[in-house]
């Protein structure tokens, strides 16, 4: 029976109510909620026991998602900087003011001889929905005339990589994982950034499956699988490429698949020949052996699956290692059944209507597109320069790489900043304008998924607190302030969720806004069981899985997937390595995601502090012992941490679990202090892990 859903009176107005909602967060479970409200406060939040993928469990950081909504320091009212940049001093005014004034702003830098290309929106995945992500806000900055932002700063090297060898970001059903008998879980810690996945190859394990994870550290998830292959950071493709070679060598590779559904397989194989596994080996630090048996595992074990994730293609050859990965499940046929093939995104699967959301039509000229993922760079050096930047669903100060610029940027005192947020971030405290923003049981919302394949929606479950608006609102306001008199801008928020996915698709066969609502989720209208590729039909150019890519070719890139060494390591710059010896990696802390719930107390308490893993030989060549503060470095900058000694940090690997908030962290500065603005081969991403430091005894 579906569960209430908001009424036309206050939902204080009735006693005791449950509405059904959906995780905003930036996680390929994307959860179905319920949230019990009483007398207008929600007392509890559990995950709906009806959605196959949730099943009723929520990750620890959203089953304490009412610490977020009712913490007391939210931003709850409309304020200005009082002080200089970055103290994090401001006075409360009402939304008349704030709206006035942004919008005088912003018409003033627009008259500007740089004209509106000067001022640039900053967001991301803050919240996932696609009313409160990627509508109203597209719509105010497209009519604008604003810089357009290339929102690059998680996923589209690997997105690239992947779209390119299958031609779009679909795979297989995570529910099928539980059918499967060899998992590879390759760049991912599912434990604290994909549980209901992992929930699904602990029953495959338990059914017999062998699981093997794929890192440079022995992560949580590592620690429960068979077997950790523990490759260097940025050499993924050298140990894809090996699989194959191995594959091919001992012809253990599916011909009928691959005659009927694969385009360039000789030009794969020729490529794949010259990659042994003794030189896979010296590539990734591993055993050849391991790469031989890995391989033969992966040959001849039906049904056998990957899951991939995001974290091996932040460095300057990820879009090739992605690309190199999503070869293998057609080259041995693992497609063929729903349990065989792989995932990285199902988010491809979900017909978003996106012309409709965003509006590009409303785009005037050609304004230029900066890349979030050099934003400190852009901020101090952009021509025409950034006079004004407009911050939400992000917090670049503690999030975005080579933290030292990006500070020097937001710092600057002719840049006209807006931060709209529920907290005051690293980046609310260079704020002129501090707006204060609901949560996600405050505001209505649509959402697809990157992990399973149910459209979801979000009911609010209770009124904003204080004076919070969501983003679609604030952007409305912003339109009328400007004089835009479209009538796009005149849509609410349940307009906008109506038109956010194309429902005459015939993937939401049977699905509606109305009663998508009502219910809280709807299955696409997919096959169950789900096996997208059993027969090819790939979305691709030529509708086969395209090993070689004549669009990449004609790009001007390799049309083959190939090795491209990290930009920084020990084998491409040895000068720098002499200087800077151990690997960087800074992978999600288990009660972090990205920067949020890193401010909340209950979660900094169970994480502790900044910590870096070393491994003990490291450690003890510095003289470095267990707790003791160390300062991680390099030429783009420091910051300080508890030494924490393991062997589940790889030899020549520093493992810094992240993100803190700057100011909550000792000396006032993350992880993304070390790290480069330097972007990836393919998708323009970020390269987080790509980077050599040094560490000292503090």
């Amino acid at each position: 029976m579906p569960l209430d859903r908001p009424a036309a009176e206050p939902p204080d107005a009735r006693a005791r109510v449950e509405f059904r909602g959906a995780c905003p967060h930036d996680c390929p479970d994307t959860c179905a909620t319920v949230v019990t409200v009483e007398h207008g406060r929600a007392i509890a939040i559990r995950g709906a026991d009806d959605h196959p993928p949730t099943a009723g469990t929520l990750c620890t950081k959203v089953a304490r998602y009412l610490e977020r909504t009712y913490s007391p320091d939210r931003v709850l009212f409309p304020m200005k900087r009082v002080g200089p940049k970055g103290r994090g001093a401001f006075t409360r005014i009402d939304w008349d003011e704030a709206i006035a004034t942004i919008a005088a702003r912003f018409a003033d830098i627009a008259a500007s001889p740089e004209g509106p290309e000067a001022i640039l929106p900053y967001s991301y995945c803050g919240t996932m929905g696609l009313v409160q992500s990627s509508s109203m806000d597209r719509r105010f900055f497209h009519r604008l005339g604003a810089s357009l932002l290339d929102r690059t700063i998680c996923a589209t090297a690997g997105k690239a990589g992947w779209v390119s060898v299958i031609g779009a970001a679909i795979g297989m059903d995570v529910e099928a994982y539980v059918d499967s008998r060899l998992i590879l879980i390759w760049g991912s810690n599912p434990i604290a950034s994909n549980l209901h996945f992992w929930t699904r190859a602990q029953e495959a394990k338990r059914r017999g499956a062998r699981l093997v994870a794929i890192d440079p550290y022995r992560s949580a998830t590592a620690e429960k699988c068979h077997q950790h292959v523990a490759v260097m950071p940025g050499t993924d493709a050298a140990l894809a490429l090996g699989l194959m070679h191995v594959l091919i060598d001992e012809n253990l590779v599916d011909h009928d698949y691959i005659a009927r559904h694969t385009l360039g397989f000789d030009a794969l194989a020729a490529r794949a020949a010259d990659w042994h596994p003794a030189r896979v080996a010296r590539v990734c630090r591993i055993d050849a052996g391991t790469v031989r048996e890995l391989a033969r595992a992966y040959g001849t074990t039906r049904p056998a699956a990957i899951r991939v994730n995001y974290g091996l293609q932040r460095h300057a050859g990820g879009g090739n290692a992605m690309r190199a990965i999503a070869c293998l499940p057609a080259l041995v046929g693992a497609w063929r059944e729903p349990a065989g093939g792989a995932l990285l995104s199902s988010s491809g699967t979900y017909p978003v209507n996106t012309a409709a959301l965003e509006r590009p039509d409303l785009i005037r000229g050609t304004p230029r597109t900066i890349n979030m993922s050099a934003i400190g760079d852009a901020l101090l050096g952009a021509a025409p320069p950034v006079h004004a930047i407009y911050v939400y669903n992000s917090n670049p100060l503690a999030v975005a790489p080579e933290s030292a610029k990006v500070t020097r940027g937001f710092a600057r005192d002719d840049l006209f900043c807006v931060v709209h947020d529920i907290f005051r971030t690293d980046t609310a405290d260079y704020a002129d304008i501090l707006l204060p923003a609901t949560t996600q049981l405050e505001q209505l919302d649509v959402h697809g998924s990157y992990g399973h394949l149910y459209a979801l929606a979000n009911n609010p479950a209770i009124a904003p607190l204080g004076e919070a608006l969501p983003n679609a609102e604030v952007f409305r306001r912003l339109a009328k302030a400007m004089g835009f008199s479209e009538p796009c801008f005149a849509d609410s928020d349940d307009e906008i969720a109506r038109d956010a996915f194309r429902f005459d698709d015939p993937r939401m066969r049977g699905i509606d806004w109305e009663g998508l609502k009502a219910d809280g989720f709807r299955r696409l209208a997919v096959p169950s069981p789900y096996a997208p590729f059993a027969n090819g039909n790939f979305p691709t150019p030529s509708g086969k899985c395209e090993f070689h890519s004549a669009s990449l070719a004609a790009q001007g890139h390799d049309p083959l997937p190939g090795f491209v060494a990290p930009a920084e390591s020990p084998d491409s710059a040895p000068a720098l390595a002499a200087r800077y010896p151990l690997a960087f990696i800074s992978p999600p802390a288990r009660n972090f995601l990205n920067s949020s719930f890193a401010n909340l107390p209950s979660f900094v308490a169970e994480e502790k502090s900044p910590r870096v893993w070393l491994h003990p030989d490291d450690a003890a060549a510095r003289g470095i012992v267990e707790g003791v503060t160390v300062r991680v470095f390099n030429d783009r900058g420091s910051f300080a941490a508890a030494a924490h000694l393991t062997e589940r940090a790889k030899a020549g690997v520093a493992v810094a679990p992240s993100v803190w908030w700057r100011k909550l962290a000792p000396g006032g500065e993350n992880a993304n202090a070390v790290t480069s603005q330097r972007l990836t081969d393919l998708g323009g991403a970020a390269t987080f892990y790509d980077c050599l430091v040094e560490v000292s005894c503090a």
